[in-house]
């Protein structure tokens, strides 16, 4: 599973770092690599674009995992070079620049949009395949998410536009119903589509979202 990112058009990002001289650039090593948004290639490819533009980059890494807690460390020692600029430039999806933006002191500009969380179905093709909905029902949709898999999110089946087993939304691509109904027939399931399913709870969807997996006791201090 990765975050799919796309990069921002140069004018955007030139726009928020209006004023800001000298620039600091924070890549990912994860996703944004394999989106080709944020590695290696593309942090160094965006420094030379920001030097075009009269920037001073007063350094970059690419972290190995942006969104991981040991980015508190990789951007401790980097402190003298970040401490030199007024802006750090982050290469990674919106996970990653927060976790920059909560450990670090200097502002914080995304070079990147954040699309969705998707599993790749061909080289540099992905596919979205969870919401995030907090109400799963995979279970009886023979694990295809139709909140996902389908454009309007139907629940209970087929909408009245769905032709020839195609999506009314995209006809290019196959009804989440349809795909749903012939993995429960061949998994000799389709009693399951007969059987009443309550509304959902789309209030665990509501935002900003808060859990804990697991209270600490006495015992885990």
């Amino acid at each position: 599973m990765y975050t799919i990112t796309k990069q921002k058009v140069l004018e955007e990002i030139e726009q928020s770092l209006e004023g800001k001289k000298r620039v600091y650039i924070v890549g990912c090593g994860t996703c944004a690599t394999m989106c080709h948004t944020g590695g290696k290639a593309e942090v160094l490819e965006m420094k030379q674009k920001l030097e075009e533009m009269d920037k001073i980059v007063t350094g970059w890494m690419v972290i190995p995992t942006a969104c991981d807690s040991l980015t508190k460390e990789a951007l401790a020692e980097e402190a003298e070079a970040i401490s030199k600029a007024d802006a750090l430039l982050v290469m990674t999806c919106a996970f990653g620049v927060q976790m920059v933006a909560r450990h670090g002191n200097r502002v914080v500009i995304p070079a990147l949009d954040t699309l969705f969380l998707g599993m790749e179905d061909l080289p540099g093709s992905f596919s979205e395949v969870c919401t995030q909905c907090g109400d799963c029902v995979l279970a009886w949709t023979g694990g295809i998410c139709p909140v996902t898999a389908c454009p309007k999110g139907l629940l209970d089946g087929p909408c009245g536009g769905s032709k020839e087993g195609k999506c009314e939304v995209d006809p290019s691509k196959d009804c989440a119903w349809v795909l749903i109904y012939q993995k429960l027939k061949s998994e000799g399931r389709l009693d399951e589509m007969r059987k009443y399913r309550g509304p959902k709870n789309y209030l665990l969807m509501t935002r900003p979202r808060k859990y804990v997996c697991h209270e600490k006791t006495a015992e885990d201090l």
